[in-house]
């Protein structure tokens, strides 16, 4: 990737739940990720706050989370750990948001969001897009 290559995109749980309802705005974020060949991360703690079981209702996500150029973010020790700081520093308690956040550090420097003041208060130097 070079330096003047977009970075890729970091979905929030509001970012699937519009993906899942058809929202126009991240079905476009989607396709252009998918275009530019750049990679679409959600964090573990994010994925389990939306995923209710394989089934037409979650279909659209099934197959987006299926797609070559997305990934999930585990959250592991070192990870969890470098969330719950950021919560610290923040004066913030949701370590959903703070790992969204620790995941748009490492994978690059755009959020997806629906939330985009809670994004903001943990990093407001933070690419976010609203949806």
């Amino acid at each position: 990737m070079g330096r003047q290559d977009p970075p890729g995109l970091t979905f929030d749980s509001g970012a699937l739940i519009a993906f899942e309802a058809y929202d126009r705005r991240v079905a476009v974020l989607v396709q252009r990720a998918k275009d530019l060949e750049r990679t679409i991360v959600i964090p573990a703690a994010v994925l389990a706050q939306v995923w209710r079981g394989r089934g037409p209702r979650q279909a659209r996500l099934a197959i987006l989370l299926g797609a070559g150029n997305v990934t999930v973010h585990d959250l592991n020790r070192s990870r969890a750990q470098v969330a719950g700081e950021l919560c610290g520093r923040s004066g913030t308690s949701d370590v959903v948001d703070a790992s969204v956040v620790a995941a748009a550090w490492t994978h690059g420097r755009i959020v997806v969001t629906s939330d985009p003041d809670d994004i903001r208060r943990l990093d407001p130097g933070l690419t976010i897009v609203s949806v």
